[in-house]
């Protein structure tokens, strides 16, 4: 199967964030390896922009138009959107959405772009947790939005450490480059 990252970008940013793009790059073959390793599962990965205008009140940017995005490249894809906006409806509290072969979350731009440190721990984690609900809705977990979501407050609100990964995908405890749920409290 193939897992689609779009990084969805307002016109007005092109070339401005291109280390996030790069990142995201970086982060699409980290999910590669991780999604094999935690949740036996072997996906191709593919890294693309969407690039927006400006729109009308009444035509914005939305969960809704992303999934009618979605069903014209194929639903048989994972599309996975990575976007300058909240989604308008979410039942996470991380900012994103999710539906079958469906991924949204709201990518938060770095004030200073060489922080890759804020992209782990801001986008990278939230990347994970729409992840697994869509791998354990696939692996046929019944309970798989409760299960993803007790483990998320746990890393809010009772100091649960994320998982810390290095530029060789390898788990590390200094200077990681990517930051995901833990995934050994996961119910797999």
């Amino acid at each position: 199967m193939l897992l689609h990252f779009i990084f969805v970008i307002k016109d007005s940013n092109l070339g401005k964030r291109d280390k996030e793009f790069g990142y995201v790059k970086q982060m699409a073959q980290f999910y590669r390896v991780w999604i094999k390793n935690n949740f036996a599962k072997d996906f191709d990965v593919q890294c693309d922009e969407m690039i927006t205008k400006p729109r009308g009140l009444f035509n914005k940017l939305d969960t809704t138009t992303l999934l009618k995005d979605h069903r014209e490249r194929g639903e048989g894809i994972y599309h996975f959107y990575l976007c300058h906006f909240r989604p308008l409806w979410t039942d996470c509290t991380c900012e994103g959405y999710h539906a079958e072969n469906f991924g949204m979350v709201w990518w938060q731009a770095p004030k200073d772009q060489d922080d890759l440190a804020f992209l782990a721990e801001k986008n990278c984690t939230t990347v994970s947790h729409e992840l697994a609900h869509e791998l354990l809705r696939q692996n046929g977990k019944k309970n798989y939005v409760d299960t993803v979501h007790d483990v998320w407050t746990k890393h809010t609100f009772a100091n649960l450490s994320f998982e810390k990964y290095d530029k060789d995908f390898k788990k590390t405890n200094t200077n990681p480059l990517f930051l995901t749920l833990d995934t050994s409290s996961l119910e797999k």
